[in-house]
């Protein structure tokens, strides 16, 4: 198993994480579900209509945290947008019902995935496993 399945594995088990970003000052976390590894990346998607989206494009800079009990998963570095209709496709058929709410709304679903990333796997008090992904 590659560095970066450890990592998509570990969120799917996890069920839910949560996205960190910053607004101005102010930190910002939300619980986010959807992850997909296509080719060695793992992409995440949010509403180019969300706060969310806004705040990523003025710092792309973010941190993705898992839990599992007293495991944790950091995963942090810079967002890159891109767009790849075959992950869009995938989130989609994930998703369901939720594309014709961003049709109906005129949304669209920004991919992005962590460059510049820094995965650690962790206990409560030190690193047990790092690793680097760099795009």
């Amino acid at each position: 198993m590659s560095d970066i399945e450890k990592v998509d594995k570990y969120l799917s088990e996890a069920g839910m994480f949560f996205l960190a970003t910053v607004d101005g000052e102010q930190p910002k976390c939300r619980p986010l579900g959807l992850h997909i590894l296509h080719e060695e990346k793992i992409y995440f998607g949010i509403g180019d209509f969300k706060e969310v989206y806004k705040q990523m494009e003025v710092n792309p800079k973010i941190e993705i945290v898992a839990s599992k009990g007293e495991d944790i998963l950091r995963y942090y570095g810079v967002a890159k947008f891109e767009d790849n209709q075959e992950v869009l496709d995938k989130c989609w058929e994930i998703l369901g019902d939720l594309k014709a709410l961003y049709d109906e709304n005129g949304w669209n679903m920004k991919l992005f995935y962590v460059d510049e990333a820094t995965a650690e796997f962790r206990n409560m008090f030190s690193v047990e496993e790092s690793y680097h992904f760099k795009y």
